[in-house]
């Protein structure tokens, strides 16, 4: 059975952006709504150096970064490895990981996040005002089936020179 749905275009200047974790925004282009929770596709927009989220795992989606510009570095089950443009990481649910740019520039990467669900989080940090403790997001990633490891993260930021 098929769904018909709008036909539309997506402009570039197009999306609602919505400020991540301090040095990553997030621009909502495909919502798990359109798609009947089949996928959800946001682009993140890192500053340098920007660390995108603590060291964590995802119980029920897996996600998948093409990178269009920059170099994203990435912790994919304990293998340390950077991407390119045109590269794809693929984040699969129930490992440990975590990714940054891995530069002084800016990047941005098309996040693919399949079933979808986990774009939800994403929009919830627009209520926060300046950086939470570790336990509040904690606690907003665990509504959402995320386990975040701060011990992993903390020593990754200092040794990489990360800001997040």
């Amino acid at each position: 059975m098929s769904e018909q749905s709008e036909v539309r275009v997506l402009g570039a200047d197009e999306g609602r952006v919505v400020p991540g974790f301090g040095h990553v925004a997030n621009r909502f282009m495909i919502d798990g709504a359109d798609t009947g929770g089949r996928f959800a596709l946001v682009q993140h927009l890192f500053e340098p150096r920007a660390l995108a989220a603590p060291m964590h795992r995802h119980h029920d989606e897996d996600e998948y970064t093409f990178v269009l510009t920059g170099r994203i570095g990435a912790v994919l089950g304990g293998t340390e490895v950077v991407a390119g443009p045109g590269d794809l990481i693929f984040k699969p649910r129930g490992q440990w990981h975590t990714f940054w740019n891995a530069t002084d520039e800016p990047a941005d990467v098309l996040e693919i996040i399949s079933t979808a669900g986990l774009e939800d989080l994403f929009k919830s940090f627009e209520q926060l005002t300046g950086m939470p403790a570790p336990e509040t997001i904690a606690e907003m990633a665990g509504k959402y089936h995320v386990d975040l490891d701060f011990d992993s993260t903390f020593p990754l930021i200092e040794r990489l020179g990360l800001v997040f």
